[in-house]
């Protein structure tokens, strides 16, 4: 990661993003009245009085982005979350932040002010440079009287370090409709490094109460407020319903999240300036603009990321020490449209020269990173399956489209530059499937010629899908087919990888319901890659 901006700088690059100068930051004034807030009426801007109608930190806190000397640390005012102005006054608030060695705060390493700005939801992102690498901290934050709850971030360890292991977790994929976050709350209690966040945070749509299931009809354990989103207002609601749930705040505060959007934080499927009902670009653009901010401010993402327009910068690189080098990417802002209509199956558009996953810009910027890596493994942390599983067990051929089995000419650049640069023990990581996948990548897995070029490890959804079960039916069938898929499963749960520079484990942990919260944890199959060897054992 590059280094953290200070807070200093960070606040001069907000004066200029906003065309502030400093005169017109706004000064505390006015007096608190109950339940709300008393503004002065001179002519300068001026902070609304730290006194809430109700508790300010409904949507918990979160750290981000973590580097060798810090991270970024969020939180969001809203006393009143649902509400079009969460109950915050069309003003900024101060917040107080403090960063310690202890849980208790008995030794404040870092401290200082930031403004909860209307411009951005009243969120506040802080990133806090000059820590030690390789160490836990704890953070919090105070506005007015009120106290948020306690996080807890670990810094990466320096670039040039000799780093004997790591341990981190996979989730994505969490529906609120169709079942509680169960999986996160024990993915709060597995003491890692970091989380990556592969997507869909939120969803777009908004399902009828019942759905049918091979059980027949039944009723979501939740329900969206609203209905599909459009706006900015929509899609910080939906945001903000998410955020309220105190098992997603629970795994949020245990860790330091690496966050990368997939298709529905905006809409189902979209590449681009396209989405999938013929909507206009510059109109589906004005969509994406709204989902892009709000994506940014509930996210504990780092100001080089905040929006222009409908584009964002989220792609980007971590180190960690000299054991993992990982590139998280980004394939929806860039890619070309879907071929074959965006249905499952297989057409005469699959290899178009002409087609792109990634972009241009992020490939260059990938490859380059890759070949400068001496990072013992190299991981490729993204979205769609790189795997091109044939999903027909018949005599037909059938691909995911919407996959990188979709833009064949880019998933072939993409792979003979792991091979052909000698990348050192590349792994990928995706999610987007609602099942768990391990498997190994060929440029043709219908005619591998050759050891196999990376390992690819596809973490379930925290709860899209329901219960779900140890296996499909149709997977069964599947996997048989594709005997370079090493297992499948389709509970619902995350991943937790543990890395030592000679063996990368993937462990996959399932629930057996998530309907509710009484649903219990196991860890259904290791996935065991040693280097120097993308060959996957399974136990």
């Amino acid at each position: 990661m590059e280094l953290a901006e200070s807070e200093m700088t960070m606040t001069r690059l907000l004066q200029h993003r906003f065309a502030l100068s400093r005169r017109h930051l706004f000064q505390f004034a006015g007096a608190a009245v109950a339940g709300g807030f008393a503004l002065t009426l001179d002519e300068r801007p001026a902070l609304a009085q730290a006194v809430f109608s109700d508790y300010p930190f409904q949507l918990g806190v979160a750290a981000g982005d973590p580097a060798a000397d810090g991270f970024v640390i969020w939180t969001r005012l809203a006393p009143r979350p649902l509400e079009r102005d969460r109950g915050m006054p069309a003003q900024a608030v101060e917040v107080a932040w403090e960063v310690a060695s202890d849980v208790g705060f008995k030794t404040i390493l870092q401290s200082g002010k930031a403004f909860a700005r209307p411009e951005l939801g009243h969120s506040v992102h802080v990133e806090v440079a000059g820590l030690t690498p390789a160490t836990v901290h704890y953070y919090r934050f105070f506005a007015g009287r009120e106290e948020s709850a306690r996080g807890r971030v670990r810094t990466l360890p320096a670039a040039t370090a000799a780093v004997s292991s790591a341990r981190f977790g996979i989730a994505g994929c969490q529906h609120f409709e169709q079942g509680s976050y169960i999986a996160h709350r024990k993915l709060s209690e597995e003491s890692l490094d970091f989380i990556f966040f592969y997507g869909d945070y939120i969803y777009e749509g908004r399902s009828a109460r019942t759905r049918n299931a091979a059980g027949g009809p039944f009723e979501n354990p939740r329900q969206h407020v609203g209905d599909e989103i459009y706006s900015l207002d929509d899609y910080r609601r939906r945001y903000s319903q998410y955020r309220m749930d105190p098992d997603l705040q629970a795994a949020h505060a245990s860790t330091g999240w690496f966050v990368v959007w997939d298709d529905h934080e905006t809409d189902n499927n979209w590449a681009a300036d396209l989405d999938q009902d013929g909507t206009s670009p510059a109109l589906f653009n004005l969509r994406r603009q709204a989902a892009a901010q709000a994506y940014y401010e509930f996210m504990p993402l780092r100001l080089t990321s905040l929006p222009v327009g409908p584009s964002m910068q989220i792609f980007r690189r971590a180190t960690f020490g000299d054991l993992m080098s990982l590139q998280f990417l980004d394939t929806r802002q860039y890619r070309s449209d879907q071929p074959c209509g965006d249905k499952w199956g297989a057409c005469g558009e699959l290899d178009r020269p002409e087609a792109e996953m990634m972009g241009l810009r992020q490939e260059k910027w990938l490859y380059e990173g890759l070949s400068a890596s001496k990072a013992r493994w190299n991981v490729l942390a993204q979205q769609v399956m790189v795997m091109d599983l044939d999903r027909d067990p018949g005599p037909q051929y059938a691909a995911n489209i919407d996959s990188w089995g979709g833009y064949r000419t880019p998933r072939a650049r993409l792979l003979k530059a792991l091979r052909d640069r000698r990348v050192a023990n590349p792994i990928i990581l995706t999610g987007d499937e609602h099942q768990n996948y391990a498997g190994q990548v060929f440029l043709d897995s219908a005619n591998p010629e050759g050891p196999p070029i990376a390992a690819e490890f596809v973490t379930t959804s925290i709860s899209s899908g329901g219960d779900g079960m140890d296996q499909r039916p149709d997977m069964v069938k599947i996997q048989a087919a594709n005997p370079a898929l090493k297992f499948n499963n389709a509970q619902r749960g995350f991943a937790v990888c543990e890395v030592t520079p000679d063996r990368w484990e993937t462990s996959f942990k399932v629930m057996d319901r998530i309907t509710d919260r009484g649903g219990t944890l196991k860890t259904r199959a290791k996935a065991t890659v040693a280097a120097g060897s993308s060959i996957i054992a399974i136990s």
